[in-house]
């Protein structure tokens, strides 16, 4: 038995991380003893002004490098070798694993299957799942939304009566993936549904492009004003539809075109009649229109990328939120162990005990909500999830205009009267192209039945 393969494999991932740990410490010496005692993103807090977003994403990359380097080495040198093919039968650890993340079972292509189940769905059925759908997120983001503002704005007592802020959101988004992948994981585990067809490195791919995308969004706002931010995610319905046909070739008929444009001119009209412009950030530079851009590219590649492996690999939404959540994990892990925020937010946590209760409450929140999400994707592509989750911002506005006594104006009214009037056409047509393709096929059915001679 050859276990120079096994002893590579393990030197490829312990060197890697030794050769980042290395450089991070080279690069604390570079700047001097006085800097000794910074994490790297405190570093780059106090060097980095007009450019700070640039050294903070490369800093990101660098943390996430530490999964992803190894992980590519190793295909590569897998591959070279041919493991797979001489560890078929092996049932030890390495090449078990090795399996599991670069080699799935035979995919078989459910688009048939997936179409002809949407299309056996009623007209009221389907109209109680998107509205389903659309309650569970609401509700799950709304409460996601409320709690990480209030994480992030207010201020927290120890038992010393000192008052201090939590500052490091990419803890929260490692502890909101990490509680999911233990709630998933859990379940998969206790019903025996572990086994799927899909290699596990692809769901590395949507897990990294949704955490990109959050990051871009946020850095964004500091560089945008509030028109900018209003059309960019009133028309992210657009974006998603071109990603839908570069990565699954997807063909939209002519009124899922139009209803998108008329949802999308409808969102502006809405927010931008609905919100105080005063309180928005007065300029837009290239820079913020440049991470807007990439924000759009990500979170479109991100729905359409599971849409595709739903269809690709018929996995369940279970499955899709475990895989996507382990990368996760794995990635903000890396990435804050590497610029030393991990130990401080432990930190924080164990001395501001109502920061773990606030902390438990949002990841249970996102978890819950990534539910909705996956099944969402799953049964009705990303399109229509991006429609729900846009509508979702228009009703969020609508309710709190209405609570709050805030005032919409006639262009406002307009907006949001073209949006579900859009959504009304959309799901009208859908039904009438079904029922035109089933009455279709029911004729060339008849017809190619054979005739008895009398």
């Amino acid at each position: 038995m050859n276990r120079v393969p096994d002893v590579i494999i393990c030197v490829i991932i312990i060197g890697t991380f030794g050769c980042i740990h290395l450089l991070s410490n080279t690069v604390r010496i570079y700047f001097g003893d006085e800097y000794s005692n910074l994490t790297l993103s405190q570093l780059v807090d106090t060097h980095a002004k007009e450019y700070g977003w640039i050294l903070k994403f490369l800093l990101n990359c660098f943390g996430y490098s530490c999964i992803f380097l190894p992980g590519v080495l190793i295909y590569k040198y897998t591959k070279r070798v041919r493991y797979l093919e001489k560890n078929s039968n092996e049932n030890r650890l390495i090449p078990s694993a090795v399996k599991f993340c670069f080699s799935g079972g035979d995919a078989e292509k459910l688009d048939g299957s997936h179409a002809s189940k949407r299309d056996n769905q009623g007209f009221m059925k389907e109209c109680f799942l998107l509205t389903y759908c659309l309650l569970g997120l609401m509700a799950c983001h709304l409460t996601w939304g409320v709690l990480q503002e209030k994480i992030m704005t207010q201020q927290y007592e120890d038992a010393d009566g000192k008052k201090s802020m939590f500052k490091d959101s990419q803890f929260l988004v490692f502890t909101n993936r990490f509680l999911a992948f233990i709630i998933a994981g859990g379940y998969l585990f206790a019903t025996q549904r572990t086994r799927h067809r899909a290699p596990l490195y692809k769901y590395s791919y949507a897990s990294l492009s949704n955490i990109m995308s959050a990051w871009f969004q946020y850095e964004a706002l500091k560089f945008i004003n509030f028109p900018t931010q209003v059309l960019a995610k009133s028309c992210k319905i657009i974006p998603v539809m071109i990603m839908g046909k570069i990565i699954s070739k997807n063909k939209y008929e002519f009124y899922e075109y139009l209803t998108a444009g008329l949802i999308s001119m409808g969102m502006v009209f809405f927010m931008t009649g609905s919100t105080d412009e005063s309180k928005a950030s007065p300029v837009t530079t290239l820079t913020g229109v440049f991470l807007l851009t990439l924000y759009m590219i990500f979170d479109s590649f991100t729905s359409n990328w599971q849409g595709d492996l739903f269809k690709t690999y018929g996995m369940t939404s279970i499955q899709m939120m475990c895989g996507i959540n382990l990368f996760s994990t794995l990635f903000t892990a890396a990435s804050l162990s590497i610029q030393g925020g991990f130990m401080d937010s432990v930190t924080f946590a164990s001395e501001h005990p109502k920061f773990i209760v606030d902390c438990i409450v949002l990841s249970i929140s996102s978890a819950v909500g990534q539910l909705f999400i996956f099944y969402t994707i799953a049964s009705f592509g990303p399109v229509v999830f991006t429609i729900i989750m846009t509508v979702r911002q228009a009703i969020a506005i609508l309710l709190s205009c209405l609570i709050y006594d805030h005032q919409i104006s006639p262009i406002g009214i307009l907006g949001i009267l073209v949006v579900f009037l859009a959504i009304f056409l959309r799901v009208y047509c859908n039904q009438r192209i079904k029922a035109i393709r089933r009455r279709a096929a029911e004729m060339t059915s008849a017809y190619s039945k054979p005739r008895v001679a009398v």
